[in-house]
């Protein structure tokens, strides 16, 4: 055989070989996410609402374990900062000074989606102190629609028709686990309305602060996530330690900060703390249409597990079809528009 034909395919078979690798990985790492956000997802609203109705003692103080949180959840973007910059401390010192401290403009801009956020963090936990988990997860798909709402507002988005029938769909989906809801085994201390009231203004403060954060990516694209981040972190630091100290103050003093902790507890923490990191690899590895299959095997699991588990739902027909219908406009609103329309079509960032 020639030389140069032998160079010719060892040259095409690094080209090869790699790809193929590539792709292998790309697949596998796309599936992990998958796996890692149905059980960051599921395991965050079962720990909450077991924490919440299955203690032996009092409660954990709830505005504590927001501040927890996003102490924990800026911790790992500090780290992730130092790491990105080869483990420098003063390299990352530097940066963290030049983007955020100097430069306060930009983040004071990012006091909006931090302000919600903390405001839905402890609706979550508001929410989940009167409703199952399975009633709590589909109803809180709503928040679909309220960031579809938003991006037509703010970022001009336009919506395919089968986008805008997903969104009634999910409605009616919604509007039917609501109908009869379920008929839960215990509602001692439960109030639904106000539960159902919390998931609702939940959904419009998320819709409103994700499209508001992914605005500001778009404007200035050479800031990084994770300056952003940190910059989101200042803020939901001091609203979190704020609301701590305002609602909370004489409780803490009484109790102590870590009272009614336990393991389930810092379960929360830990899993609320990665969520923001779940939910962008997410945006990195996967698609829409895989955020809908996991959303849809999200409520499966939080189904089963309230239904056998929590034993504290007891599905009916219409909370069976509703359901049904909110994982069916989950999937439908996420396929991909590009195959339908010939066009390219922007994307919105899913909601904290």
């Amino acid at each position: 055989m020639p030389r140069s034909v032998s160079r010719c395919l060892a040259r095409s078979l690094r080209l090869i070989m790699p790809t193929e690798h590539n792709i292998f990985m790309s697949k596998y790492i796309r599936s992990l996410v998958l796996v890692v956000l149905v059980l960051q997802t599921s395991m965050t609203v079962l720990f909450l609402r077991y924490s919440r109705t299955h203690s032996n003692g009092q409660p954990f103080i709830p505005t504590t374990v927001v501040f927890m949180t996003e102490c924990l959840k800026y911790v790992l973007c500090l780290i992730i900062l130092v790491t990105s910059n080869s483990g420098s401390f003063f390299k990352s010192v530097t940066l963290y000074r030049d983007e955020i401290i100097l430069r306060p403009r930009e983040t004071f801009m990012l006091a909006v989606p931090a302000c919600l956020y903390t405001m839905q963090n402890n609706l979550l936990i508001l929410a989940l102190s009167n409703l199952d988990a399975a009633t709590y997860q589909v109803t809180y798909q709503l928040k679909i629609l309220t960031t579809a709402g938003y991006s037509v507002i703010l970022l001009k988005k336009q919506l395919h028709s089968r986008q805008w029938l997903a969104l009634l769909m999910l409605m009616i989906g919604v509007a039917l686990v609501q109908i009869t809801g379920s008929e839960t085994s215990s509602d001692d201390g439960q109030n639904k309305f106000l539960g159902f009231c919390a998931v609702l203004i939940a959904c419009f403060s998320s819709g409103y602060a994700g499209v508001f954060y992914e605005k500001l990516v778009k404007q200035s694209n050479q800031t990084s996530i994770i300056i952003r981040n940190l910059q989101l972190g200042v803020f939901s630091l001091l609203f979190s330690f704020s609301g701590m100290v305002y609602y909370s103050s004489a409780d803490i003093f009484r109790h102590g900060i870590f009272y009614g902790y336990t393991p389930a507890v810092v379960t929360i923490i830990s899993l609320q703390s990665v969520g923001g990191l779940v939910v962008a690899a997410t945006i990195k590895y996967a698609d829409n249409i895989l955020k809908g299959f996991a959303t849809s095997i999200s409520i499966i699991v939080s189904m089963m597990c309230s239904w056998f588990l929590l034993e504290d739902l007891t599905p009916g027909p219409y909370f069976l079809l509703g359901t049904c219908i909110v994982m069916s406009a989950s999937v439908l609103y996420g396929l991909p528009l590009s195959e339908l329309c010939g066009c390219n079509h922007q994307k919105t960032q899913l909601p904290k």
